[in-house]
């Protein structure tokens, strides 16, 4: 397994709050981990949000002691502390009041059972040089709602107006439940975990044929993908990880 992590303001933005983290050994009782969080609130509270849940988040699985039932009701674990932490923080400091963020992580075991949590919209993809690209994870946004109600089409989600209206992230109003995901992967799949500021500013096909194109060399792939969707716009921050396994 390699990976290969990026994170970049965009051209239109002046802060980067989006975070992310990759380790391909061991983490606690975690074979690997790897996670992209987009957060939001005014000032630096999106950028603290974002740092915060993935430090607390890794912190949480790497102290973990033993008796796990399985693997998804872990992360679930974790990722509801987390966001109790995070209410905990935004209660002691008024300018961090209606910060938040999203959340896309993910394991992947020695018999290549993949397992995935996401909150909010950023996403995770599982690239195959023969079936193409699948996005696992489902947008938690106004437009995926307007898509599921048959209001707009999917091909029209990605340029419409509320595009970047989140309906469930960890914030400090509430506990949020995950969506949780075991997906089978094979040995040459690649995984992609993103922010929007990649998947708002290229479509699935395009992510697909730069991945596909630089697939022995993860980096390219990486730099490439932030440098299209900058050439397209840059409206957000943009964050990549990929793993190969």
């Amino acid at each position: 397994m390699e990976a290969f992590a990026k994170t970049d303001v965009g051209v239109m933005r002046q802060m980067n709050q989006d975070y992310c983290y990759a380790n391909t050994a061991q983490e606690g009782l975690l074979p690997n981990l790897f996670i992209v969080a987009d957060g939001m609130g005014g000032h630096n509270a999106g950028d603290y949000a974002s740092r915060f849940c993935v430090e607390k988040f890794v912190e949480l699985i790497r102290n973990a002691g033993s008796g796990v039932l399985s693997k998804l009701s872990f992360l679930e674990g974790a990722i509801k502390e987390t966001n109790e932490q995070l209410i905990v923080k935004a209660a002691e400091n008024p300018n961090l009041d209606g910060m938040g963020t999203t959340f896309v992580a993910c394991t992947v075991s020695a018999e290549n059972e993949m397992d995935v949590l996401n909150i909010g919209d950023s996403r995770l993809y599982l690239i195959d040089s023969v079936s193409g690209i699948k996005q696992i994870t489902e947008d938690h946004s106004l437009v995926m709602e307007m898509v599921k109600q048959g209001e707009i089409k999917k091909d029209e989600a990605r340029f419409h107006p509320k595009k970047n209206v989140v309906t469930r992230a960890i914030s400090a109003i509430g506990v949020v439940i995950p969506d949780m995901f075991r997906v089978p992967v094979k040995e040459g799949d690649i995984i992609l975990l993103c922010s929007d500021g990649l998947s708002n500013m290229l479509a699935d096909f395009e992510i697909y044929d730069i991945i596909n194109d630089n697939r022995e060399n993860l980096e390219k792939a990486a730099n490439a993908l932030v440098d299209r969707a900058n050439r397209n716009g840059g409206k957000d921050n943009i964050t990549v990880v990929l793993v190969k396994i």
